[in-house]
């Protein structure tokens, strides 16, 4: 076929509804070929190329055909000539079980639709049917009856009446609602009952751990306790406890059995939650969180006494731990009341103030039981905050058996600057005393107030002098003061804030010239708003104490806590600031400082010292500088243990953290980060042999010899026999070119190890190597022998 047929035969125009094989015979054969087939570019040529390919006409060639597909489809990959027609599954497409299991099926739904349709036309066709005369069905031979008004059980059918349709008003008038609630009465629910799957059910509570090692069983026990804590959030309580039973049978912790604890004080399982809080703390004696939940439980068991002993100790640890405070105070709470009422009035003692500017203004003299509280105070609380004047509210646990700080006793009447004082129970002397002595107080009354006939005032008969002078405020007004501290001190604060009201308004009427001791009834009547819970009253009357005595202590410090109390951190803070800038001992503000910081980083993120309001600066002549007595030997040896030893974990730390990271860079190869990492790691613990031979590793990688060398050696130092630091200074010396330490490096390392194929490989290369540089040699230079062992 010469060139102008083709082209006769490609500009032929095949008619229109001519079939497939007319269009086929237009390819001529000399385009059956790959040459064609990948030059040419019209996509409906190549489809009928492809056409004749697969029809066979020409031959079968399956792999021209496959070209010719791939061709097309790169040129249009949705073109419906690369569309496949599947050929019907046969018997021979399945495999003898499937093809008698689809037989079957079919077998199955022709019998069933057998019997469908025979129950079909047993059933009567018309019998709703109520017209008369009905007409045969067209193409059947059966009949209608006449008459048919009964159906097959032989119930008449009710005659229905033929509806009209709706006019509009009736429409309008139609409740929608009211009908769908019809419809939905008349459903009934067929739904089964949920099936609830108890999954924990199936869960053994135990697991086997004998074939890991020490590593996987950390890391399954870790994870045992992590789903533990999830279902601990989710509040199921006993897929908790089943999960840390599963953590602790692979491997005991402290936190798995604190955790499990939690979690049987949440089902109350008292007996469970006490094993586990005694597990830990045979593990760990000091363990705070152990003692606090034993403590819990010791509480509901009624053992009040161990209880409250587990909360001293927690406490000792965590001065500020609110959950131990409260439950103590309701453990010693419960205490007193199981004590039998004769146990209690065994002895009284005297707390007597010794300080003589005290004195003049009250005389702090009152008999109580040493089991209970002085002036209203908690018994836990030092006897020193018998007449704090509402200092006592937040106060913490002393330290090393004091009480609060100094700041916090009773108020000035002289109004000049307060004096520096120690401890608290520095300031007081217990004095035994005859119990028959007190007859005023053998009601058990606890020091309670007698009022004269118009129940107005205390009567002066425990030994305080009402009539004592207070400054320069006349002796109504004086004596009006020392009754409202009278009544402060036994607990009564309504009646002493009515007495400081009362003396503040003599004072204002008489027009005295006398700040200080105005300031202090202020501060004085602050207090007593304070233990009612007035926060408002306490801020405004400790305000004016302020503005008519600046940077006074006890009115800075009250109104810091009314400021708490009322969530107004940032004043409570710059308020504790300023108290700590008069006197920096005060330790229930550095306590107060500690947590109100916490809650301001909570509260307003990290630029929290940006929002707080400016934070007065004290002159001199206000600050009271406490001389501290210089601690002992012990105390300061005991200082130093304990800063080497947390010095020494905290570095331990470290390094394990940089020799994790230094590893992971390996494992990267960024091995000059490993190096900067490892040298951190030297830097903390010079004498870790293992990282000098990473290190040197890392050096090898970085084709730095010499350092390398160096590492090796230094690891050598520490271990004279380790394998891994000859060979790497094997391999640092080849690079260097000293074939000859090389060599007896690498004989070294088979010495310990002959198993050591990369040393042998190592060792052939070196000897080769150093035999030819040995022939290279001047022959002025007499070679002297060497020993090689292979």
């Amino acid at each position: 076929m010469n060139a102008e047929i083709v082209s006769s035969l490609l500009n032929q125009e095949v008619p229109t509804g001519t079939t497939g094989t007319s269009s086929v015979a237009a390819v001529p054969v000399d385009h059956l070929d790959y040459g064609y087939i990948e030059n040419c570019t019209d996509v409906k040529y190549l489809g009928k190329v492809l056409t004749v390919l697969r029809s066979g006409d020409e031959g079968i060639y399956p792999h021209l055909t496959e070209f010719c597909e791939r061709r097309l489809e790169r040129l249009d990959p949705k073109s419906r000539a690369l569309r496949k027609d599947n050929p019907p599954a046969t018997a021979a497409c399945f495999s003898g079980d499937e093809w008698s299991q689809i037989t079957d099926e079919l077998k199955k739904w022709k019998t069933d639709a057998k019997m469908s349709e025979t129950e079909l036309k047993q059933q009567s066709l018309f019998h709703d049917l109520q017209t008369e005369n009905v007409p045969p069905v067209r193409g059947s031979s059966c009949s209608v009856p006449l008459k048919q008004n009964s159906v097959s059980n032989g119930q008449k059918k009710t005659a229905q009446k033929k509806v009209l349709p709706r006019n509009y008003t009736e429409w309008d008038q139609f409740d929608v609602d009211k009908e769908c609630d019809k419809i939905d009465g008349n459903l009934t629910k067929n739904d089964s009952p949920a099936i609830v799957n108890s999954r924990h059910k199936t869960i053994k509570s135990k697991m086997d751990a004998t074939a890991l090692t020490e590593r996987e069983k950390v890391l399954v026990a870790s994870r045992e306790k992590d789903k533990g804590n999830e279902a601990f959030k989710a509040n199921d309580y006993e897929e908790a406890v089943l999960y840390y039973t599963r953590s602790l049978s692979v491997l005991p912790t402290v936190a798995g059995y604190n955790n499990r604890a939690q979690s049987e004080i949440k089902l109350q399982h008292w007996h469970n939650a006490l094993n586990d809080c005694q597990k830990v703390l045979e593990m760990e004696p000091d363990n705070v969180k152990a003692l606090l939940r034993r403590a819990t439980v010791l509480e509901q068991q009624g053992n009040y006494q161990n209880a409250a002993e587990d909360l001293r100790n927690v406490l000792q640890t965590e001065p500020q731990n609110i959950t131990a405070t409260k439950l103590l105070v309701e453990v010693d709470k419960r205490l007193n009341q199981s004590q039998p009422e004769k146990g209690r009035k065994s002895k009284k003692i005297l707390i007597q103030e010794v300080e003589e500017d005290e004195i003049q203004e009250e005389q702090r003299a009152c008999p109580v039981e040493p089991s209970e509280a002085v002036g209203g105070e908690s018994a836990a609380v030092a006897p020193a905050e018998r007449g704090d004047m509402g200092n006592a509210q937040k106060k913490p646990h002393g330290r090393g058996g004091e009480g609060g700080p100094g700041p916090h006793t009773d108020h000035n009447s002289h109004g000049g600057h307060w004096k520096n004082r120690g401890g608290i129970a520095e300031k007081y002397k217990v004095n035994q005393q005859d119990p028959t002595s007190d007859k005023g107080l053998r009601n058990g009354a606890r020091g309670s107030v007698r009022r004269d006939s118009k129940g107005s005032s205390p009567a002066g008969g425990d030994g305080s002098n009402l009539d004592a002078p207070c400054g320069a405020l006349p002796p109504p007004l004086a004596r009006l003061k020392n009754e409202g501290n009278l009544f402060f001190k036994n607990g009564q604060f309504a009646d002493a804030l009515d007495k400081y009201s009362q003396a503040i308004t003599g004072f204002t009427d008489s027009g005295m010239d006398s700040p200080e001791d105005l300031g202090v009834l202020y501060s004085n009547r602050a207090a007593c708003y304070l233990k009612d819970g007035n926060s408002s009253e306490c801020i405004q009357d400790c305000t004016r104490s302020l503005e008519l005595q600046p940077f006074s202590l006890k009115p800075l410090l009250r109104r810091a806590m009314a400021y708490e109390t009322m969530e107004r951190y940032r004043q409570a803070y710059v308020d504790y600031k300023t108290v700590l800038q008069i006197d920096i001992s005060v330790q229930a503000a550095h306590d107060s400082v500690n947590r109100i910081t916490r809650l301001l980083i909570e509260q307003d993120g990290e630029q929290w010292r940006e929002k707080l309001p400016e934070i007065p600066l004290v002159p001199l002549s206000a600050q009271q500088h406490r001389r501290e007595e210089p601690p002992s030997a012990e105390v300061l040896q005991a200082r130093a243990e304990k800063a080497k030893h947390h010095a020494a974990q905290k570095a331990e730390v470290c390094f394990n953290s940089l020799k994790q990271e230094g590893n992971e860079f390996v494992k990267k190869g960024q091995f000059q980060e490993a190096v900067r990492t490892y040298s951190e790691c030297l830097k903390l613990k010079p004498e870790e042999c293992p990282v000098y031979t990473n290190r040197a590793l890392c050096f090898l990688k970085l084709d730095m010899f010499a350092e390398a060398k160096q590492d090796c050696d230094s690891a050598l130092r520490l271990e004279p026999a380790n394998k891994k630091a000859f060979y790497r200074r094997a391999v640092a010396n080849k690079g260097l070119k000293d074939y000859l330490s090389s060599s007896s490096d690498l004989q070294e390392v088979l010495h310990q190890d002959p198993n050591v194929t990369e040393a042998e490989k190592e060792l052939e290369e070196v000897t080769l190597l150093l035999r030819q540089s040995l022939a290279r040699g001047s022959p002025s230079n007499p070679r002297r022998p060497v020993p090689i062992t292979e």
